[in-house]
C-alpha cells in the first residue's frame, strides 16, 4: 500500500505493509503511540511518536511542500494521492470576515488522522434496484456518522449507474469532487473506477461545480459528498428544478435529521421523489443498510 512509503522511517522499521491490510485509519498523536484502526475496531499501536516525526509524515503526505496545502489545512484536512483524507488537529487562528469570524491559519499541528479510501465494487449493488425511477433515478440521500463509509458506498453507485447492467442503460452521471476523494484524480485523470459514462470536476466547490455540470456536460445525475452548506442545498434544489437527479451523501446518524435538513433549507418538493439510504457499522466491521422513502418508510433493509 502506498501509504506505507508516508509514515515516517522510524514507524517503517516496526510496521510491516501487511500491517495495513485491513485497515481504515491511521492515527498519529504527538507523545502517544501511532495507532492502525480496522473495519472490525481492532487497533494496533507501535512506539510513541515525536513533534518531528509528525512533521517528517507530513512533509511526505504534502510532497514537501506545507505551505501549498494552506487553504485545505484552513479545512482541517487534505486529500492525497489514491483519495485518501488527512486530517489534521492543532493551534487555529482567526479573522474578521463580515459579521461572523473565519478560520485564518492552522499551525503547531499534533494530531494526523489518515481515513484510508477504499474501492469495494459491488457494495452498493443491492440498492441499484431501489433508487431507479423510470429512466433515471429519484433523488437520492446516503447518510451515516463519519467514519462508516459512505463515500465508498457513493463510488460504488455512481459505478453502477454509469456502467448500466443487461437490463438498464447507463446514466450520464457528473460528479463534483470537492476534496478528490470520490474519484482521487491524479493529474486530472481518475485513479478510481466510476464507469464510463461519468464527467468529473475535481477539486471544485458543490455548489459552484453542480451549476457549471448544469450548463456544460447535460448530466442525468449529480454526484457529491457531503451535503452540510445552505448554498449546496441550493444547488440541489436547482438541479432538481432542471430536472436532474441528485445523489449524494449527508452526515447524520438517523433519517430523521436528514429529512429536518432537507425541510430547513426549502427542499420539502423533492421529497415524493427521495430515497434515503441508512448505513450501519455493525460490531464485526461489517455494514447493514436500510432504504427509505421521502417519507421515511422502510422499503428495504438487510
Amino acid at each position: 500500500m502506498e501509504l506505507f512509503h508516508y509514515l515516517p522511517v522510524d514507524f517503517r522499521k516496526q510496521i510491516g505493509p501487511m500491517d495495513l491490510e485491513g485497515a481504515e485509519e491511521i492515527r498519529l498523536r504527538v507523545g502517544q503511540p501511532l495507532e492502525i484502526i480496522y473495519g472490525d475496531e481492532k487497533t494496533k499501536k507501535f512506539g510513541v511518536l515525536k513533534g518531528e516525526q509528525l512533521r517528517e509524515m507530513l512533509n511526505y503526505l504534502s510532497g514537501y511542500s506545507v505551505y501549498a496545502l494552506e487553504e485545505e489545512l484552513r479545512q482541517g484536512f487534505f486529500t492525497v494521492e489514491g483519495g485518501h483524507r488527512v486530517g489534521v488537529s492543532g493551534r487555529t487562528s482567526y479573522r474578521k470576515k463580515g459579521t461572523y469570524n473565519e478560520m485564518d491559519a492552522l499551525s503547531q499541528l499534533n494530531g494526523i488522522n489518515v481515513r484510508i479510501a477504499h474501492e469495494k465494487k459491488g457494495c452498493a449493488r443491492p440498492l441499484i434496484p431501489w433508487i431507479y425511477h423510470g429512466e433515471s433515478i429519484y433523488h437520492t440521500m446516503i447518510y451515516a456518522p463519519p467514519g462508516v463509509g459512505k463515500t465508498t458506498y457513493l463510488r460504488d453507485t455512481i459505478r453502477c449507474l454509469s456502467a448500466g447492467d443487461g437490463s438498464r442503460r447507463g446514466l450520464k452521471v457528473g460528479v463534483v469532487d470537492e476534496r478528490s476523494e470520490i474519484a482521487a484524480c491524479h493529474r486530472g485523470v481518475p485513479q478510481n473506477d466510476l464507469g464510463p459514462r461519468c464527467d468529473v470536476l475535481d477539486n471544485c466547490p458543490k455548489e459552484q461545480g453542480m451549476r457549471m455540470l448544469l450548463r456544460s456536460m447535460s448530466p442525468e445525475v449529480i454526484a457529491v459528498d457531503e451535503l452540510g452548506l445552505p448554498e449546496d442545498f441550493a444547488a440541489v434544489k436547482e438541479s432538481a428544478k432542471c430536472g436532474v437527479s441528485v445523489l449524494a451523501t449527508i452526515h447524520a446518524g438517523k433519517k430523521e435529521e436528514v429529512l429536518d435538513r432537507l425541510m430547513q433549507n426549502g427542499l420539502k418538493e423533492i421529497l415524493p421523489k427521495l430515497r434515503l439510504v441508512g448505513i450501519c457499522r455493525q460490531e464485526n466491521g461489517t455494514r447493514t443498510m436500510e432504504i427509505c422513502d421521502g417519507q421515511g418508510k422502510c422499503l428495504w433493509r438487510n
